[in-house]
């Protein structure tokens, strides 16, 4: 299974947000930057995370902020921020994130195949702080395995 596209126009290097919420909406804004979504499905990000918790903090330093497939959603994509200061999702263990992948998918059946590839990217235990310390977007596709 391969990864939705990361475009340079996905992808925010050293950004500032104030919180959670803030993060989650840089990366949405970012998938809509790239045409993959709606600048609504922020808000469908922020939501499933405010009804289900920080479940989206999938490792250290690490969030996948995501929505279920729906009409905020144009194509498959992702994008990746990443913070200059990290911020709290309220997670007990992988708690600050410094590198927050946006992701959004078209369609139910491929969403778990998606996230297993992206699991896949974080097989490399440097990965994450190699996104957290990048300085292009060339860098962050390198990092990612996606062609641009």
């Amino acid at each position: 299974m391969s990864l939705p596209p990361l475009p340079a126009s996905a992808i925010v290097i050293g950004a500032h947000a104030a919180d959670w919420r803030a993060a989650v909406t840089l990366a949405g804004d970012a998938l809509a930057a790239s045409g993959a979504a709606k600048p609504e499905y922020s808000r469908e990000m922020i939501r499933m995370i405010e009804e289900h918790g920080p479940y989206v903090v999938i490792a250290p330093g690490l969030a996948l902020a995501h929505a279920r497939p729906g009409p905020e959603v144009l194509a498959d994509g992702l994008s990746v921020v990443t913070l200059a200061e990290p911020v709290s999702f309220g997670h007990p263990y992988n708690d600050p994130v410094s590198v927050i992948l946006g992701l959004a998918i078209l369609t139910a059946d491929r969403h778990l195949a998606v996230v297993a590839a992206v699991a896949n990217i974080f097989n490399d235990s440097t990965a994450i702080a190699d996104l957290a310390a990048a300085t292009t977007a060339a860098d962050v596709q390198r990092i990612m395995q996606v062609p641009a």
